[in-house]
């Protein structure tokens, strides 16, 4: 049994040199600004979260991942776990109680309980009519605006590790994930990757919250952040381009997971995602596993060599 099931993924704790620029970088690719300081910048979205991304001021560097508890039983559970600090009150914007432990690779891991919740900022998407159905939009002209991409919820976090074995026990062990495919290189045994979801019992969650490569460097391949729709990737895509961000792979659809995506490489280096649509699963659903021939999405580029080896320590 685990030590907790998480909640939900809170945000990614990054550093840089620089939080204008930062700023800038996180503001085109569609998120707010929720609070700053001299020290830190912390950027929301659309949903009612108050951050899902936090810049800690500093030479650049992926400090770690933050999950929410579902309750304060949760965090009094996890703070007695080997590693893992006592329950903090959390000195940040946006406040709550935290636990604080290292993953095996030494990468910083908050488990949060009581951040303030914000009033969600209403977006107006209209319905996309499909050949199967033609009438979920009437009388109404579909005009797409130009702009960058409106991030609604941060979605999930993907590291690169040496320590495969180890990173995927820790994360299953302390906050409950459940595995919901593998990919495998050559022997069957040999697993590469492992996609991990929240495991909610019978509530549908996301495909993955958690993906887990093997390699031989340690560090951050991205964080990845859903887009209100498909649309709304495209545009942001156009917006990205128009300001010239340094793109690193898409658009596609992927197969594991099936979400339409994006990334983007911020001013040192850390890749951000937009996706929109996703496979939704409950606990019921058994992992799968698949040669990593077998991955290719439908349609868009092949995964190119600069993501499947990037890692940001």
């Amino acid at each position: 049994m685990p030590v907790i099931k998480a909640l939900d993924l809170a945000y990614g704790r990054l550093r840089a040199p620089d939080l204008d620029k930062q700023e800038e970088f996180l503001t085109d690719f569609g998120m707010v600004r929720a609070d700053r300081t001299k020290t830190a910048l912390y950027m929301r979205g659309t949903d009612a979260p108050h951050h899902i991304h936090v810049t800690e001021l500093g030479e650049p560097k992926y400090v770690g991942i933050a999950f929410h508890a579902a309750s304060m039983e949760d965090l009094e559970k996890l703070a007695r776990a080997e590693g893992a600090s006592p329950i903090e009150d959390i000195d940040e914007p946006g406040g709550g109680k935290r636990v604080r432990l290292r993953d095996p690779d030494g990468f910083q891991v908050e488990v949060v309980h009581g951040m303030e919740m914000l009033d969600p900022i209403p977006l107006d998407r209209p319905a996309t009519n499909t050949g199967a159905d033609k009438t979920r939009r009437r009388n109404a002209l579909y005009r797409v605006k130009k702009g960058p991409s409106h991030v609604k919820r941060i979605g999930h976090f993907v590291v690169m590790t040496p320590n495969f074995d180890r990173m995927l026990g820790w994360y299953r062990d302390m906050v409950g994930f459940r595995c919901s495919d593998e990919v495998y290189a050559g022997e069957k045994t040999n697993v590469v990757g492992s996609f991990n979801r929240l495991d909610r019992g019978d509530q549908h969650v996301d495909h993955h919250v958690f993906f887990c490569i093997r390699g031989d460097k340690s560090g951050l391949n991205h964080l990845s952040y859903e887009s209100a729709d498909i649309d709304d990737v495209m545009t942001g895509h156009e917006h990205m381009k128009n300001k010239g961000y340094r793109h690193c792979w898409g658009i596609g659809r992927h197969s594991l997971g099936s979400q339409v995506f994006d990334y983007w490489f911020d001013p040192w280096g850390r890749v951000h995602e937009h996706w929109a649509d996703t496979d939704v699963l409950d606990a019921s659903v058994p992992p799968n596993l698949f040669a990593r021939g077998e991955i290719d999405g439908p349609w868009g580029d092949p995964i190119p060599a600069v993501f499947m080896g990037h890692a940001t320590p």
